[in-house]
């Protein structure tokens, strides 16, 4: 038999590799499904092997991949298939069947005979249907390959085979172990790309949202929260907005350095660090192990290393007992650190009695009302806060107006190392309705609840929006003389 050759994406080649678990997802124009077709219709050719292509529903054979398959084989000019209406077999003894996982889970524990179940949809997935497909590859060498476009990153095959491998993913877009090759693969990735999808792809970035987009063709997470305080528009405004041209200028950074830092409270929780040099968000990180300790360590050693002049953390959870260390870290310099307390509400909240003043295009009551009377608690407030700061940069950068760049925020680039995350934390804040009229955030529990993970570095950038007061900062400078009018 002659040898067939046939072209695949470079990022897609490690699938050439045995392995396990093969998961690959991406957008729209990625050439993943047509890549897995055709490298199973050569190992069907090679190697004989039977092959089972599954979906969570299959109401008929129209929602299979079938049609797929038998393009790609009269595509190739392959030998030796036999199409059937709902199967293809090989003259070796390979085959290819379907099945609907989710009505069919008793005979899919009986398929334990085939060589690869290939999953596509699967961000469609149960749970269920997930723990019924993994047991059942016990046959030697067996492999289960899983081919879709990521939902919400709440999914049970988000949860089961990309969060957990998160940092690897969004720094290179591949993770390989001993079981597992994990793929991220766009129309970036693939050079086959056709023109007349590029077409389609133009238009939806002019006339879509950029959520749409971006779940769409850069294969993002579709996480959608009512009453989110901060668009997607909006973040992606931010990212490097001092480094525009025209603003370069405005944005030089003035003041205080602050370094916000929230600490895990425990489970999947994380500790994250943000750095802001006036407008901009100089740092952001996180840190997914180490007890409060270890995190209080990692966060001092880098606001001292980054010249911060003042530490804020959080003191609502298990951060309230970290006084002391910050006490110890930060003696003998000219560092500050002060206790944020986001559960402080009425009087006791920051400018409590200062009049609130929204941004444009805000709806509030005609009459003045002060920061007490508007919100919940210092949560709340410097949440609004920053919310106000994404949509006044993207009312400069998008819509050409002007704006004061103190009020406005500019994430740089250079110093997030998992900026998707960090986008998936800001974008997904809501706000929580309640009986008062009080602008309340959803707290970390109840977000959890709805499957939206505990939002570190977003409360670390947050809470590094707090700063003194300038009499405040006076009043420990011994030969400056307070005139306050």
């Amino acid at each position: 038999m002659p040898q067939l050759k046939i072209q695949i994406p470079e990022k897609l080649e490690p699938l050439l590799e045995p392995k396990k678990f093969k998961v690959i997802y991406g957008g729209r124009g990625s050439g993943k499904s047509m890549t897995v077709a055709d490298l199973l219709l050569m190992r069907i050719m090679s190697e004989g092997i039977k092959v089972a292509c599954m979906r969570e529903m299959m109401n008929s054979i129209d929602d299979s991949v079938h049609a797929l398959l038998c393009s790609e084989i009269e595509r190739l000019g392959l030998d030796g298939f036999t199409i059937q209406a709902n199967a293809i077999y090989h003259k070796n003894g390979g085959e290819v069947k379907y099945k609907g996982v989710a009505r069919n889970s008793e005979s899919v524990k009986s398929m334990h005979g085939f060589d690869v179940f290939w999953i596509e949809e699967a961000a469609a997935l149960s749970k269920r249907s997930i723990d019924v497909l993994i047991p059942t590859l016990r046959k030697e060498g067996s492999e289960i390959w899983f081919t879709f476009n990521p939902g919400s990153s709440a999914d049970p095959i988000s949860l089961e085979f990309l969060k957990p491998f998160e940092h690897e993913l969004q720094k290179s877009g591949t993770y390989n172990d001993d079981m597992h090759t994990i793929i991220k693969c766009n129309y970036t990735d693939n050079p086959f790309f056709p023109l007349n999808l590029n077409s389609i792809r133009l238009s939806h970035k002019k006339t879509k949202s950029r959520a749409f987009y971006g779940h769409t063709w850069l294969a993002e997470y579709n996480d959608h929260v009512e009453n989110s305080i901060i668009a997607t528009e909006w973040f992606d405004a931010a990212i490097d907005a001092h480094k525009l041209d025209r603003l370069k200028a405005a944005f030089k950074p003035h003041g205080a350095r602050v370094v916000g830092f929230d600490p895990m409270d425990g489970g999947n929780d994380a500790h994250g660090y943000a750095q802001r040099h006036g407008s901009i968000i100089e740092r952001v990180l996180c840190k997914d192990d180490g007890e409060i300790d270890v995190g209080m360590d990692w966060a001092t050693n880098l606001a001292l290393g980054n010249d911060a002049d003042w530490f804020v953390w959080d003191g609502d959870g298990i951060g309230s007992g970290a006084k002391r260390q910050a006490s110890d870290s930060f003696k003998g310099t000219r560092c500050k650190f002060h206790l944020f307390k986001g559960s402080l509400s009425g009087s006791g909240q920051d400018r409590a009695g200062d009049t609130y003043i929204p941004v444009e295009g805000d709806k509030e009551q005609s009459k003045p009302a002060t920061y007490a009377d508007t919100f919940k608690n210092n949560r709340a407030q410097y949440y609004i806060r920053l919310s106000e700061l994404f949509y006044n940069t993207y009312r400069c950068v998008v819509r050409g107006e002007y704006v004061d760049p103190a009020d406005m925020i500019s994430l740089d680039s250079e110093g997030i190392d998992e900026i998707e995350r960090l986008r998936s934390e800001v974008c997904r804040i809501p706000l929580k309705q309640n009986n008062t009229s009080l602008k309340q955030i959803m707290s970390k529990i109840d977000m959890l609840k709805l499957g939206i993970v505990s939002p570190n570095m977003s409360d670390a950038i947050m809470m590094c929006i707090w700063g003194p007061k300038i009499e405040d900062d006076w009043a420990e400078i011994p030969h400056v003389k307070r005139h306050i009018v």
